[in-house]
């Protein structure tokens, strides 16, 4: 194979990628840490003290002798805060996402998937393979037709917030038709764990990551007893993976004490909403959303990285996505907000979108 080849076509379809060493003098509108508890000082304490008593390791699966206390503690106040009777922790939602359908892979006929879902869960289902097909992006009447025509026990799947558009799914519409039609309902919440409050129906599976909002490393997955257990005896990437850091597990708790405080949940809301407020001014052309995810449309790859690159000399960091993460024709900026910028940088970010626009 021609990899070199390969390579030159893609930078002149600017489509390659290459890693990008973060600038710390550059304001942070592309993370993932929506909350703002990465660099939190009782998250890194907390973590400090984790590694103190347990390593820096956890040293084999959970099921050899990787699980500690903190693992435990971890995963019994995760499904207290997220209501549901059992969570189990991987290393990440991709892994998580591909545990869960490892696990299915003998007891499912058929699968459903928002067109937009997240690429874990659309590589999950063919990485295991199970029969696949999409409906159109929260298009209950798309779900609703190519459910009824299907036979046998079904997985209906969508992510909660979508990370691209920072739209959210009707979760209670989609779990109307998963019980029409006798299917599971999966959800994955990677953008809106610790944003949103979680919306679990009764016997459905709920995924989750924590290197997002709660701003650590690592995934959970949630539901009825009986279905974790099941993921405990079924899931290869579970059974056949180091556990993460018990010291990560520690810091994650201090997380979710701080997210159960809602201190940086309301100054990310309002800085939402001020963002929006903003923007609308000026007439940017983007997307209205109530997440931490506010794409602005370009439509094309290389227009989407000169702006990008011109908003990194102003000192901003903003993320030019392009296909194939998106369709061809919606390559866009990606802003995300978090809970520690102030109202001053968001105007700044703007004006100078507005200026490069």
């Amino acid at each position: 194979m021609n990899f070199s080849q390969h390579l030159t076509t893609l930078k002149t379809q600017h489509l390659y990628r290459q890693t990008k060493i973060t600038d710390a003098c550059c304001v942070d509108f592309c993370s993932n840490d929506y909350l703002g508890l990465k660099n939190h000082p009782q998250v890194i304490k907390s973590f400090k003290r984790g590694v103190d008593k347990f390593g820096v390791g956890a040293g084999a699966s959970h099921l050899i002798n990787g699980h500690t206390t903190a693992h435990q503690q971890l995963e019994e106040s995760l499904a207290d805060y997220v209501g549901t009777q059992k969570t189990l922790l991987f290393s990440t939602g991709y892994m998580a996402n591909i545990g869960v359908f490892s696990a299915l892979k003998n007891e499912l006929d058929w699968v459903l998937q928002d067109k937009l879902n997240h690429a874990s869960l659309i590589d999950a289902n063919h990485l295991i393979g199970l029969p696949l097909q999409r409906y159109l992006h929260k298009n209950i009447k798309s779900l609703e037709k190519k459910a009824s025509r299907q036979k046998g026990q079904g997985l209906i799947v969508t992510d909660t917030v979508f990370s691209m558009d920072g739209d959210q799914a009707d979760i209670s519409s989609i779990q109307q038709i998963s019980k029409k039609s006798d299917a599971l309902l999966m959800q994955d919440d990677a953008h809106g764990f610790g944003v949103f409050a979680p919306n679990i129906p009764k016997k459905s599976i709920y995924m989750a990551t924590l290197g997002k909002a709660a701003g650590v490393l690592g995934a959970f997955v949630a539901g009825d007893e009986d279905f974790i257990d099941f993921l405990v005896q079924k899931s290869r990437p579970y059974i056949y993976t180091t556990a993460i850091a018990p010291a990560l597990c520690v810091a994650t708790l201090k997380s979710l004490e701080l997210i159960k405080s809602g201190e940086q949940n309301a100054k990310l809301l309002a800085n939402i909403q001020f963002f929006q407020t903003f923007s609308q001014a000026l007439a940017l052309p983007i997307a209205k959303s109530n997440s931490a995810i506010q794409p602005l449309m370009i439509g094309d790859s290389e227009h989407a990285l000169k702006i990008s690159h011109t908003l990194l000399k102003k000192g901003f960091q903003v993320s030019a996505i392009r296909t194939p993460t998106v369709a061809k024709g919606t390559e866009r900026l990606r802003i995300t907000l978090n809970a520690n910028h102030t109202q001053s940088q968001i105007e700044q970010l703007l004006m100078q979108i507005k200026y490069a626009l």
